[in-house]
């Protein structure tokens, strides 16, 4: 059982930490960067730059988040472009990559070790001075106990998610890349976790977090980049982001036994741009979505209309990426 919920601990000191050196305005900077695989196109001329503070990676699965991470990390070259973490190239830059930590997307853990032991691996492989020390104190950071004797085997999803991240800090990295960190997590986890995040993002350090559900970004932080079929299709703060989504019109299915009287009247009243009707159903186009959820109710009883079901059609995030490569 995971360790109840407390506040988050505030990052002591260690001896064994780096120093702090001056860094470019943008820690992550990525400029013109594509990257391809065979006859696929994974990431298509990517440019941004990120500073300290929580970032959102946000798309859909296979949009090419992964893969971004992968090339931020080193671990794989950009086939066009340039990738600078800290002002330098992380693939051939062995100090920086010591300045990164990763969670990645994989749930590629040691299943025969506990998680002190999996963490001080990590550490040890970072090189710090006690890896031991490090490794506890990672753990109490992502609220894990690190008395306890299990293996990993037997850790729920949410516990595993929080040992990958426990590696990921052990090393103290100015730059965290967190690949989907959110997966798994109950919600007190959740909230405790984007607590945590939120906390390292004002130490100052760069903490981009990849998501492909829209709710969890919208609680990460303000700064959000969206990536769709490997490019990057906005970027911005995120109550701007969901200004411009608001614009589009929006489709509501409405169930009703009385479908086209209730069509002309919702054309006649304004609230909609378009309507179809559709066997009982009619699906309604519109700009004002909390004008039309007002309106539905009393304009179907002046027709004498029954109700069923009024459900959007359109408010899935696959949805709100095709309307953002639209814009494009």
């Amino acid at each position: 059982m995971s360790a109840r919920p407390r506040p988050v601990p505030e990052p002591e000191p260690r001896a064994d930490a780096p120093e702090a050196t001056p860094v470019p305005t943008g820690m992550v900077e990525v400029h013109g960067v594509s990257k391809i695989f065979g006859d696929v196109v994974a990431v298509s001329d990517v440019t941004f730059a990120v500073r300290s503070g929580v970032t959102a990676l946000l798309g859909p699965n296979g949009a090419g988040k992964s893969t971004l991470f992968r090339m931020m990390c080193g671990l794989t070259p950009p086939s066009r472009g340039t990738v600078r973490v800290l002002g330098a190239d992380a693939r051939r830059d062995r100090n920086v990559r010591g300045r990164i930590g990763l969670a990645p997307q994989q749930d590629a853990l040691f299943d025969r070790l506990d998680a002190v032991d999996f963490v001080t691996i990590a550490a040890a492989t970072q090189g710090v001075a006690d890896p031991t020390g490090a490794a506890r104190h990672a753990l109490g950071l992502v609220e894990l106990d690190p008395d306890d004797p299990r293996p990993v085997s037997g850790y729920s999803k949410g516990m595993r998610q929080r040992t990958k991240l426990a590696a990921a800090l052990v090393h103290d990295p100015d730059v965290l890349i967190l690949d989907e960190p959110l997966n798994g997590l109950d919600p007190v986890q959740r909230r405790r976790m984007i607590e945590l995040l939120e906390h390292l993002g004002a130490q100052g350090r760069c903490v981009l977090v990849s998501s492909h559900v829209l709710e969890e970004v919208a609680r990460l932080g303000s700064r959000i980049l969206v990536i769709a079929q490997g490019r990057l299709i906005a970027s911005g703060d995120y109550r701007e982001l969901r200004e411009m989504m608001d614009d589009r019109p929006h489709r509501i299915s409405i169930e009703a036994d009385r479908p086209r009287p209730l069509a002309a009247a919702l054309v006649e009243s304004g609230t909609v741009v378009g309507v179809k009707i559709d066997g009982d159903v009619v699906v309604a186009d519109t700009l004002e979505v909390d004008r039309l959820g007002r309106e539905i109710a009393p304009l179907a009883r002046r027709l004498g209309a029954r109700l069923r079901a009024v459900r959007p059609l359109d408010e899935d995030l696959e949805s709100v990426f095709r309307y953002l490569v639209e814009r494009r």
